[in-house]
């Protein structure tokens, strides 16, 4: 398996850890009872740390398909080059220091790993022109 293809792997299993740390800390915030209903009654958003891992999973739905897409791509294309393992590297390794910076509240540093995580998926792009 390529080292691409590994961060792909590790990204989606960081994928699946938002997932869980969000639903728990929204299940702390509403109760395990409106966690195990129907979810149909209205309920204040979610604040502070609960509030953040949520948007933090949102984020990382919005750019993890461009970076599975642009790992496939070049996996099938068979364009393996420093800038699409580097590319992969830095998304995952971005990502991954993303979920603790936003949960946290730090401002300007998350942003600046947010920008990281991206230009990781445009190396990938970059090197499949």
């Amino acid at each position: 398996m390529t080292i691409e293809l590994q961060m792909l792997v590790l990204s989606a299993v960081l994928g699946l850890v938002q997932i869980v740390l969000s639903s728990q800390w929204a299940s702390r915030q509403h109760g395990y009872r409106w966690a195990a209903g129907s979810r149909d009654e209205i309920v204040p958003p979610l604040q502070g740390v609960a509030g953040r891992l949520e948007r933090a999973l949102r984020n990382f739905a919005e750019t993890f398909p461009l970076f599975a897409a642009a790992v496939l791509v070049a996996g099938i294309a068979n364009r393996h080059s420093w800038m699409t393992v580097h590319g992969s590297e830095l998304y995952f390794i971005a990502r991954v220091a993303y979920v603790p910076l936003y949960a946290f509240g730090v401002r300007l540093v998350r942003s600046f790993v947010w920008n990281a995580a991206t230009m990781g998926i445009v190396l990938i792009l970059i090197a499949l022109l």
